[in-house]
């Protein structure tokens, strides 16, 4: 086991600690305290801990007039974890604009797989024709999602996913959506920017919500 540094002791960069292995019992307590491992395959593992975090409040979620049709039609289906092995491998292997390679190495791969089995690690897997064609996953903790990674083969099927994800994580009672670092595209969708010293008040008090993981989130379907 290996010890991090206060949250908010982090540095201006964001990076926490360095080094460390992927064991899923240290990924349960770091994901538990928001930090999370972003780092290039076959270097060392980076903690990190951003200041600001982007964080998601899921009745914020914003869906645009484009995306209703989505909801409105038969676009895509969607799922929970009925896929999560193929949701990871598919975030680890989409091509990316502007990235060379991926952080999802295949230590990562195999811990988040052990996580899903323990229930602390979930998908939302979208559908069109009966193939897989985006998602999303990440860690749960108490009442707060840590997104990880999505993907999308389709326009729109990663923003279908996190609607969906925000949409059924209010209705069982989710305090926030942890999407790490800020971006317009999360922007347009609700998502904001709040102080470390904000995002980790939120962490302890989520700490009194944590312990048995929900296990699966397949009937969670019916909650949309």
């Amino acid at each position: 086991m290996i010890a991090f540094p206060h949250p908010l002791d982090c540095p201006p960069d964001g990076i926490l600690a360095i080094g460390g292995h992927l064991h899923p019992d240290i990924l349960e307590v770091s994901y538990s305290f928001g930090i999370f491992p972003w780092f290039n395959e076959g270097e060392p593992v980076l903690w990190w801990f951003p200041n600001p975090r982007m964080v998601l409040k899921p009745p914020d979620v914003r869906i645009s007039k484009s995306m209703r049709t989505y909801f409105n039609g038969k676009n895509f289906s969607f799922t929970l974890d009925q896929n999560f092995k193929q949701v990871i491998e598919s975030c680890k292997f989409i091509s990316r604009p502007g990235q060379d390679g991926t952080w999802i190495s295949d230590a990562l791969v195999n811990s988040f797989l052990e996580l899903h089995q323990r229930g602390a690690a979930h998908s939302v897997e979208i559908w069109k024709n009966g193939v897989l064609v985006g998602g999303l996953y990440g860690m749960s903790v108490g009442k707060i999602f840590f997104g990880e990674s999505m993907f999308s083969r389709e326009p729109n099927a990663s923003k279908f996913a996190l609607i969906v994800l925000s949409k059924i994580l209010h209705k069982k009672g989710f305090v926030l959506i942890d999407c790490q670092q800020e971006t317009d595209h999360l922007a347009r969708m609700g998502a904001s920017p709040i102080k470390a010293s904000e995002f980790y008040a939120a962490i302890k008090k989520n700490l009194l919500h944590s312990g048995k993981h929900q296990h699966s989130w397949s009937d969670w379907a019916q909650h949309l």
